[in-house]
């Protein structure tokens, strides 16, 4: 045994930290207030974090916070997914076993990826790429509701070990956790973050945010070293004892604790131990031969080994065993674990030293028992941590045979967490064995869960072997959606590859299969838009008799074709698809392909059959737990409401969506609920809405698509309040989302609206016809019309209040001719597009020069049922215009004029609202309602304008000189320059192009109505 020194080998005194400690501090005091609180605590191994987080837990447990601690472990070189918020999770359970059942009242399938002891894992949902994302909203929302009402302390430790599954978790939870009275505490060691450390993307990531302190741990000074040697021999040392423990310590703080007890069995102060591994492994060649044994064998079991795991390992009598763990913990080598029947070493660099001293049969000795003593009694751990265990012992036991069926068994298990960055792993490791393995093994072994719709090739699974090309198709998937999108990409390439060698005809099924799966990554990463790599599969399936990846092709064939090329090719595609998912009995696909169907069906005009196809697709989907696909049913079935006009409808199916996603934390699909109700709002003329939603996507958003949307929604209502500026820099912001290498009409048409609305705006008619002849060369393909009719309408707008520029004049004619012709060939199936139609006619008739009444009346009446207020405002002021110029129905224009006021004033649409004072201004129309509207005086001019001033804007319109001006009127360019002057002002106007303008719109140069 060692003596009592040695048991006491840490200070009871707490030394030096008082700044890390107030700022814990803070941070539960913040939180107990309901602020959120986030703190990352780091420093080289031995500094003293453990001891910090101890004194800070045992402050929070003293002022009532419940504290949850998880730490990050590793079995071999090995992370366990998830491991720290699986353990603190559950020490939560433990202590408020009512309120988390509460919290996770309807979702415990769900979060029983993470915490299995919530029940079975839920939903028979096929994996995507926002499972993840859905598992993590959840976990934020559970803690969020935990922490309402009591302050909780979330301590996750050694990130340095942590797996990608835990770091992307932790990520997202100190991004998005807005609520509750909860501390989140994470350590990790800041020497092992070496450039190529998985933690130093992350580390930078969480330095951006503002929210998260960063708390680094210094070594302690020679008084503080001076303090915890007093503190450890309970009497004040001699002073050449703290000079040469400060000098070889550095003031690391587990430093001089190990040298202390170098020091106290025997070694003089001037022969302590040069060799830091050495120094660490004197404690434990103090121990009795069996707590030596015990500890080697702990140190190769993980960060923590169960008693009953290790009993079977070291074959020890029970007696003997004890009495080992207790010299052990004795001597502060070895903790019992505090919340279950288990052992760890107390500091991970002693278990670092005694792991490094085996030798390398002993290390595969012990992995081999290890392994063997789970397959023998796999209740010795836990049931989420079994499979990932064994198949590590197995492979640090290098035996390929057993280790190969084990890493399968882990990555499915895995899979099922939706922790894809540790399946990957696993299938990675799983490929560097295969070679390694006899043949016989790898015939016994079957096909695991296919991935995604990975097809059987008419083979029978029971019997069929597993393949190598079984498990790149699995990896494939799983680097896909842990976002390893480049190595997705790298494994594909090998698979085809592989069939390339063995004849793509031999194997035309799974060929076409990791085609279409190229076509998917080469989109995501904005390489192509993966039309080619999908054409390839479709030769591929092309005369094959019906199965599941035939339907899987020519689903994802129809759906690039309804964002891309909508028409007939496409709706037969998902015609076929829909027809072969059901021949084959896939259900899950035939529902996708039926969502697609309806979609493309809306767009060909069989409205009320596209429509009642996805409220079905709908209402099955949700019945079979399918969610995903039930929220990107909500997806589709509000976009083509919208694209018929009925935006009240398909507001309603965005906040059933919302609902639906919210409550199953599809944020992804949340996103492009989001975008789609944004472009219904701002139809409805609900545009502070639309401003945030715009917003949150822009903050909350993950798919570029939705944020490329918003930045588009957004930069349309900055064009109808005016403000082009923050049009411009929306609109790049769009382009940048949607990027270049896959462009969709339902995007590039509205971003060119957008800019032809700017380019107008700006005075730059050039441009503004520019993007439409680009538009027009491009084409509208069927199915287009919802986007093309604004286009054309902000077309005819912008030549019609361009008319009378002299620099518009060059190329006019063309411009209209060219919009009357795509006008002519634009189908309006909806009675909103027959509105548009009727309204871009009426704006080109006002290009040419006139203002027939009944065009205008016919716009307004076609707007009136729609609720389009915006677009009816605009119509009913574009009518009063008409009717004054007609004169006479002086009543009628001014009550048409308050209309379109007040709409513009609650929308804040100000060029309109200023166009219309202008108007009512000009015809001494007021804009309340008296019992008459007067009538003008002759010759008067509501801008105050004098005759002479008239005719000086008149030829300013002209695009005449002040020279020339003065030349023209027998007057001085002096004059000439006052008067020019005189009528900006008066006009309100900045320049001489802008009075032009204005003149032109509101006519001043024609005789007062």
């Amino acid at each position: 045994m060692l003596g009592a020194v040695e048991t006491r080998s840490v200070s009871p005194v707490f030394v030096g930290r008082a700044g890390e400690i107030a700022a814990l501090t803070d941070a539960l005091v913040r939180a107990t207030d309901g602020e959120p609180q986030a703190l990352l605590v780091g420093g080289e191994a031995g500094v003293g974090k453990t001891r910090l987080i101890e004194e800070f837990v045992a402050a929070a447990c003293d002022r009532g916070a419940y504290v949850a601690v998880g730490g990050c472990v590793e079995v071999g070189a090995d992370g366990l997914p998830f491991a720290p918020f699986s353990t603190a999770l559950r020490s939560l359970s433990r202590r408020l076993p009512d309120e988390l059942a509460a919290a996770a009242a309807g979702q415990e399938g769900e979060l029983a990826r993470l915490l299995p002891e919530l029940g079975d894992v839920g939903s028979h949902e096929p994996s995507h790429e926002d499972s993840t994302a859905r598992l993590f909203e959840l976990t934020v929302r559970l803690l969020e509701r935990l922490a309402t009402d009591r302050t909780i302390v979330l301590v996750l430790e050694d990130l340095h070990w942590a797996d990608a599954s835990t770091r992307h978790l932790l990520s997202y939870l100190l991004r998005t956790l807005r609520r509750g009275r909860i501390v989140v505490v994470a350590t990790y060691r800041s020497d092992d973050i070496h450039r190529r450390h998985p933690m130093r993307p992350l580390l930078a990531e969480l330095d951006r945010l503002r929210t998260i302190r960063r708390i680094e741990l210094a070594r302690f000074t020679r008084a503080e070293v001076r303090r915890q040697l007093t503190g450890i021999l309970a009497a004040e040392p001699d002073a050449a004892l703290v000079d040469e423990v400060f000098d070889r310590s550095d003031g690391n703080a587990f430093f001089v604790e190990e040298l202390v007890v170098s020091h106290q069995v025997g070694c003089a102060p001037g022969a302590l131990s040069d060799s830091l591994r050495d120094l660490l492994l004197v404690r434990v060649e103090t121990l009795p031969e069996d707590a030596q044994r015990v500890a080697r064998i702990v140190a190769e079991g993980g960060s923590t080994v169960e008693y009953a795991l290790l009993a079977a390992v070291a074959r020890l009598s029970e007696d003997d065993l004890i009495e080992a763990l207790r010299a052990a913990v004795g001597a502060n080598i070895l903790l019992a674990v505090p919340d279950g029947e288990g052992y760890r070493f107390r500091h991970s660099l002693v278990r670092e030293a005694v792991s490094d001293d085996l030798l390398p049969g002993e290390r595969s000795r012990l992995n081999r028992r290890y392994a063997e003593a789970l397959e023998a009694d796999p209740s010795l751990v836990r049931a989420d941590e079994r499979a990932t265990r064994t198949a590590t012992y197995w492979y640090h036991a290098h035996d390929p045979a057993k280790a190969l069926p084990a890493v399968l068994r882990a990555s499915v298990e895995t899979r099922k967490r939706y922790a894809y960055a540790e399946q990957l792993r696993l299938l990675e490791r799983a490929m560097e064995l295969w070679d390694e393995v006899p043949a016989d093994v790898r015939s016994s072994l079957r096909p695991m869960d296919y991935a995604e719709a990975y097809p059987p090739c008419g083979c029978d699974p029971e019997t069929t072997p597993l393949r190598y090309l079984d498990l790149l198709a699995e990896a494939a998937i799983a680097a896909r959606f842990s976002g390893e999108r480049e190595r997705a990409l790298k494994i594909g390439k090998m698979a085809l590859r592989l069939l390339e060698e063995e004849g793509e005809d031999s194997d035309p099924l799974r060929s076409a299969w990791f085609w279409t799966e190229r076509s998917r990554i080469m989109s995501s990463l904005g390489r192509s838009d993966g039309w080619a790599e999908i054409a390839t599969a479709q030769e591929l399936v092309k005369g094959l008799s019906p199965s599941a990846v035939h339907a899987v092709v020519l689903t994802v064939a129809a759906g690039w074709g309804m964002l891309h090329r909508p028409g007939p090719e496409s709706l037969a595609a998902a015609e076929r698809a829909v027809e072969y998912a059901r021949l084959v009995k896939a259900e899950a696909i035939e529902l996708g392909a039926r969502v697609t169907l309806g979609t493309l069906q809306v767009s060909a005009g069989s409205l009320e059959e596209g429509l009642t196809s996805m409220h079905e697709v709908r209402d099955r989907t949700l019945a079979l737990g399918l969610y995903h696909e039930c929220a990107r049913t909500h997806v589709n079935l509000s976009s083509s409401l919208e694209s018929l006009g009925r935006s009240r409808e398909a507001l309603g199916i965005t906040e059933d969506g919302l609902r639906l996603a919210g409550a199953h934390g599809l944020l992804d699909s949340q996103g492009w609920i989001r975008a789609n109700q944004a472009e219904s709002q701002f139809s409805l003329g609900l545009w502070d809405e639309t401003q945030r939603n715009g917003e949150w996507l822009e903050d909350a958003g993950r798919s570029s698509k939705p944020r490329g949307s918003a930045a588009l929604r957004l930069a349309q209502l900055a064009v109808a309040r005016g403000e082009l500026a923050v049009a411009t820099t929306q609109l790049t912001a769009a382009a940048e989302h949607f990027g270049k290498a896959d462009p969709m009409p339902q995007y590039t048409i509205p971003m060119r609206s957008v800019a032809v609305s700017i380019a107008a705006g700006s005075g730059r008619i050039h441009e503004a016809r520019a993007e439409v002849a680009a538009a027009a060369e491009i084409g509208f393909p069927p199915g287009t019309h919802r986007d093309a009719w604004p286009l054309l309408l902000a077309a005819a707008t912008a030549e019609a209040d361009a008319r009378g520029l002299p620099a518009a004049e060059e190329g006019r004619d063309e411009a209209i001719a060219l919009l009357r012709r795509c006008a002519l060939g634009m189908a309006a199936p909806a009675p909103v597009w027959e509105a548009y139609s009727r309204h871009t006619s009426a704006e080109l008739d006002r290009a040419e020069g006139r203002h027939p009444v009944d065009r205008w009346t016919e716009t307004v009446t076609a707007y009136e049922p729609l609720e389009r207020p915006y677009l009816l405002a605009l119509a009913r002021h574009r009518l009063a215009d008409a009717l004054l110029a007609e004169g006479g129905r002086r009543d009628e224009a001014a009550a048409l004029l308050r209309e379109a006021h007040t709409t513009a004033v609650r929308l804040g649409a100000h060029p309109l609202r200023e166009d219309v004072e202008l108007l009512a201004a000009r015809a001494r129309l007021p804009l309340t309602a008296p019992d008459r509207a007067p009538e003008p005086e002759p010759g008067d001019d509501a801008f105050g304008l004098t005759p002479r001033e008239q005719d000086v804007l008149r030829l300013v319109a002209a695009g005449r000189t002040n020279r020339l001006i003065a030349e023209e009127l027998f007057i001085s360019p002096k004059t000439a320059s006052v008067h020019v002057s005189n009528i900006l002002a008066k006009l309100g106007v900045s320049g001489r192009g802008e009075a032009a303008a204005l003149a032109h719109r509101l006519r001043l140069l024609e005789p007062t109505p």
